[in-house]
């Protein structure tokens, strides 16, 4: 073989491993596929854009449909979770329809009460009572509101009158009954015994065991452990099954947060390879393409040449690094001034002479011949 192009080749070899990103040109293709088919490893920079954005797109593919987290497991985007449906509670005890009477009369508890109505009121209460006890409910309710309305400072009355709209199942007007005793004497036991009853047949099972444990703290009666003991067992199911299906939601919630924690995770991750394959991609671009079209190495790839060289030639021995790595030269190729400047001397050399004046083009030029070995 002969020995000129044996050393051609020697300086070609010895060219591709200092800068292998010489291999990225598609003339050279050939030379690349003949270096694979041995087994060679070629660097990204030597393969090119169409191979980095070939392994672009397979990320892209490979990210599109499912993320990966930092542990290697595959998160699925399209994951969804199933809706909590709440089952039924098995309650025990009968609760009756809602009553819905206007509301009866109520007496003014800011007034002053005299002893010949305090009397009356008693009076009115006793006969009440005794209606009780006859199981006339209608008449004891007219007497004890009649009570009411002479003495309407007393909780007694209106937590008895509470007691009868209980046995009639008018848990509403019982209630309210039972709030005003509370508002008159908040320590009224007959009040929140009275009141948790009336809770209780409205199925108000928690309100209801909340009154009852208070009224039995005020006053140790036998009726009022009674309906505890009735209330209770539903107040628990029902305060037990809140529970589970709050732990429930809270744990869909904390899913949803940790996948979508993940999901941005893996985004990021995956613009940072992104990032990364293109910043590879640039610092792989050929040294002869340069900013602004450069074609041949220089501006507009236009014939003629450059001080220093022969003519339609680039000058011999030029290190392009210097100039792709110079951030000065890099910002003045932007210049369009700049460029025509130094088109116009690549097209005829002995233009130099006129743009030697022009003090934004002069320092480039001078920089870059200097940097081809050229006279300055």
């Amino acid at each position: 073989m002969d020995e000129a192009k044996l050393k051609e080749l020697k300086e070609f070899i010895d060219q591709c491993k200092a800068n292998p990103s010489i291999l990225s040109d598609p003339s050279l293709s050939f030379f690349r596929d003949y270096l694979q088919s041995l087994g060679a490893n070629l660097p990204s920079s030597a393969c090119g854009h169409e191979a980095g954005e070939s392994k672009s797109k397979s990320y892209v593919m490979e990210e599109s449909d499912e993320e990966v987290a930092d542990d290697g497991e595959k998160i699925n985007l399209e994951e969804e979770e199933e809706e909590i449906i709440e089952s039924d509670i098995e309650l025990e005890g009968d609760v009756v329809e809602p009553d819905n009477d206007p509301p009866q009369k109520m007496g003014d508890s800011s007034v002053e009460v005299n002893d010949e109505n305090r009397d009356a009121a008693q009076l009115a209460k006793a006969k009440a009572m005794d209606a009780i006890s006859e199981g006339k409910l209608e008449e004891a309710i007219e007497n004890l509101t009649q009570a009411i309305l002479l003495n309407p400072t007393s909780a007694i009355m209106y937590g008895t009158r509470a007691i009868v709209y209980i046995k009639m199942k008018k848990p509403n007007a019982a209630i309210r009954d039972a709030n005003a005793a509370l508002e008159i004497n908040p320590d009224s036991a007959k009040g929140y015994k009275s009141r948790g009853i009336a809770r209780a047949m409205l199925g108000q099972w928690e309100d209801a065991a909340k009154d009852l444990r208070l009224a039995s703290k005020l006053d140790h009666d036998e009726e009022i452990n009674s309906a505890l003991k009735k209330v209770e067992p539903n107040a628990h199911r029902i305060e037990e099954h809140r529970r589970k299906y709050d732990r429930l939601r809270k744990e869909k919630e904390d899913r949803i947060i940790e996948r979508e924690r993940r999901h941005r995770r893996a985004q990021a991750q995956a613009e940072y390879e992104k990032a990364k394959k293109q910043e590879q991609s640039s610092s792989s671009t050929k040294p002869s393409e340069m900013p602004g079209g450069f074609a041949g190495g220089m501006p507009g790839g236009m014939p003629g040449g450059f001080p220093g060289s022969m003519p339609g030639e680039m000058p011999g021995n030029v290190d392009f690094s210097k100039i792709l790595n110079d951030p000065e030269l890099m910002a003045a190729f932007s210049d369009p001034e700049v460029m025509a400047a130094l088109q116009d001397v690549m097209k005829n050399p002995a233009n130099l002479a006129k743009h030697q004046a022009n003090p934004k083009v002069a320092p480039v030029i001078a920089e870059m011949m200097s940097k081809f070995g050229g006279p300055k």
